[in-house]
């Protein structure tokens, strides 16, 4: 079975990505294949095995972003067709995409997954300078959660009045633009400055859980795999 749809992957033109605004992003639709969804949703990783990320303070102030969150290493039970996917997300030719639309010569990836329930947020935020930017597939149906709950990613448009390392509210965007978020949808983005991005509190019952899998792209350099060792990071990129 395939997982990646790559001829929707290569419909993204390079030059209408990049000159997007406020930042180059993308929504693509059925990127994933209608089999490899529905096998992806049906073998996501338990609960019981996320790490519980809550109250952890942020740069800035900006306020936390409450949620489970579970890193993939070669060390993580994951089902078949997880395994499969990640490998597929490991090839050349997603690599090569990556690359094509975000630059660098050479690239590396993170893969984490994250939960997240009701009455969370992810504040207002500038990914990290050291990302070249982020590929979310949401994993959320209609089956088991309705859009009134939110959930929505929002591309936030500031008009290039805020630091990266500030603490805006939603409120204080001049553009706030929701992104789709359920039924084989994935969003796309480049990291830059203006970069900011959020999702507003979510109003889902009790139980219910916002399920998202996160691809991040990073330059592949030495520094930043000494500097996690130091500090004792559990992190592989591939």
């Amino acid at each position: 079975m395939h997982y990646l749809d790559f001829d929707r992957l290569d419909e993204i033109a390079t030059d209408d990505f990049r000159s997007r605004t406020p930042y180059p992003w993308a929504v693509t639709r059925d990127l994933l294949t209608p089999a490899g969804f529905e096998a992806l949703v049906d073998s996501l990783p338990p609960i019981e095995r996320f790490e519980r990320r809550f109250g952890e303070s942020r740069k800035a102030g900006q306020a936390p972003h409450d949620r489970y969150s579970l890193e993939y290493t070669d060390d993580v039970e994951v089902a078949p067709p997880w395994q499969a996917f990640i490998a597929e997300l490991r090839g050349d030719r997603y690599r090569a995409a990556m690359r094509r639309l975000l630059g660098g010569r050479r690239i590396e990836f993170r893969f984490h997954w994250h939960y997240t329930p009701t009455s969370c947020a992810v504040s207002p935020h500038c990914d990290a300078k050291r990302e070249l930017g982020s590929h979310l597939f949401y994993l959320n149906t209609s089956k088991d959660w309705n859009p009134e709950w939110g959930g929505q990613t929002l591309v936030l448009d500031d008009g290039g009045r805020f630091e990266p390392r500030s603490a805006p509210e939603f409120e204080d965007f001049d553009r706030v633009i929701p992104v789709e978020s359920m039924d084989n949808r994935s969003f796309f983005f480049a990291r830059r400055d203006n970069g900011w991005h959020g999702v507003r509190e979510i109003a889902c019952p009790e139980g219910a859980l916002r399920k998202v899998f996160i691809v991040v792209v990073n330059p592949s350099t030495l520094y930043y795999k000494v500097r996690d060792r130091i500090k004792g990071k559990e992190i592989q990129r591939y």
